[in-house]
């Protein structure tokens, strides 16, 4: 049975939906059955894996109705082993449309039932907001990854997303594990680069994965050709961060 994990942290532009488009596919490419989910408004998963928003049918917003079910909106990509639930600016209007329904928070959870034995790993790019989505995505999870970018604000509104998993677990999802804490965007030239890992590693310890994925120019190019960064260029640092990564997923998960 698969485990899903979602990649979850209120604060924009910490690399989240990076994380979660590389790191399916450096499990994809260590032959992993892995489903990605982009439960983000924006979109940007399903664009930087080369799907065209407007031409994919069905996707996250249908999920989350249930007027669907999961197999209808999967959709294969270029990268191996990759499936991908896709989004739409559609999906924004979930957050007013689930608040009047019953057992909102577990719509997400509830589609996916059956679709979670027939993947290895099913990932969930969550919006940058705690709001309807973001919590379906919670409940619906098996463990999150937080990624926090090695900058100045970097700690900030990290206390209120551990609230909102606290929260979560003791409500909707008590096996709500936290799978690691993925420090990003690390810059070896800057000193608060490094003050910031020293911070977290203080403060969460093992919670903290070993792999830092450290800023990369192939990284930022990757999702305009539609591609992940192994896919796009496989001998670049950022395709072997997020190989590495990959590997200390499984063993954690051994």
């Amino acid at each position: 049975m698969g485990k899903i994990i979602a990649i979850a942290n209120q604060k924009g532009g910490v690399g989240k939906t990076t994380t979660a488009v590389n790191l399916a596919a450096a499990l994809g490419v260590l032959e992993k059955k892995i489903l990605l989910i982009d439960a983000d408004p924006q979109a940007n998963a399903t664009s930087g894996l080369g799907v065209d928003v407007n031409k994919a049918n069905y996707g996250t917003y249908q999920l989350l109705e249930h007027s669907i079910n999961a197999a209808d909106a999967i959709v294969t990509t270029k990268s191996p082993n990759l499936d991908l639930i896709p989004s739409h600016i559609d999906l924004v209007a979930s957050e007013i449309e689930l608040v009047n329904k019953e057992e909102r928070e577990y719509m997400l959870k509830k589609a996916l039932k059956q679709t979670k034995e027939a993947y290895d790993y099913i990932f969930i790019d969550c919006a940058p907001s705690l709001g309807l989505i973001t919590l379906n995505g919670l409940v619906a999870a098996d463990a999150v990854i937080i990624p926090i970018q090695c900058e100045y604000f970097a700690l900030e509104g990290l206390g209120k997303l551990l609230n909102t998993i606290k929260s979560v677990q003791k409500l909707h999802n008590k096996d709500l594990d936290i799978e690691g804490l993925l420090l990003t965007m690390y810059d070896t030239r800057l000193r608060l680069s490094n003050q910031v890992v020293e911070e977290v590693k203080k403060h969460f310890g093992k919670m903290v994965f070993k792999t830092i994925i450290q800023r990369n120019i192939r990284l930022s190019e990757a999702p305009s050709f539609g591609e992940d960064i192994i896919t796009y260029d496989a001998s670049s640092r950022g395709a072997k961060s997020y190989l590495s990564l990959g590997s200390e997923i499984l063993k954690r998960n051994k």
